[in-house]
């Protein structure tokens, strides 16, 4: 049993937290964790928009928090591209981590203070732990995935999150960039 989608993602939100605060202070183990986050937060975020942002756009009726969260998961997801493809030890690297940590925890606490509580209000328990579920499958299945690299299956999710209207007749470097441009 997956357990309740909304103390899910909460879980995943403080380890991020946590990877944050040791690339900050830990610059020697930035080779090693890098890799770490970006598997982690892509994998989270593909998760939230193919599970949890449907339900929370239709059930719990938060459609115009979904589209803001899809666009600063666009934001994080170009920040992550960026840190990935950034020398450890150079001074960029830690402009672009101090940008990735400010956009992500901006959306943490909007999603925390927004959708998360909305949804466990309007969902009961047993829909809450079936999104769960579906949220850790979805997420286990993203492991691994690289920020940047997303599939048209996935672009065309994130356009729908994010209000893209036309997305089915677009080819992959459309959609992708109409996302990027609702951002």
């Amino acid at each position: 049993m997956a357990g309740d989608v909304v103390d899910l993602i909460m879980q995943d939100h403080r380890e991020v937290e946590r990877l944050f605060r040791e690339l900050e202070r830990h610059p020697e183990k930035r080779p090693l964790l890098v890799p770490v986050l970006s598997s982690l937060l892509t994998a989270h975020s593909r998760a939230e928009e193919a599970e949890v942002y449907p339900a929370a756009k239709g059930e719990a009726g938060e459609a115009e928090d979904v589209a803001h969260g899809q666009k600063e998961h666009a934001e994080a997801e170009q920040l992550l591209a960026k840190l990935n493809e950034t020398e450890p030890e150079s001074k960029q690297f830690e402009k672009v981590l101090s940008d990735l940590v400010e956009a992500v925890t901006h959306h943490v606490k909007e999603e925390e203070s927004t959708v998360l509580p909305k949804m466990r209000r309007e969902l009961n328990e047993a829909r809450r732990r079936e999104l769960g579920q579906a949220f850790v499958s979805s997420r286990t299945a993203h492991l691994g995935d690289r920020p940047g690299e997303a599939t048209k299956r996935e672009l065309l999710t994130q356009a729908r999150n994010a209000g893209v209207t036309g997305a089915s007749k677009m080819d992959k470097d459309e959609i992708a960039r109409e996302v990027a441009k609702s951002s």
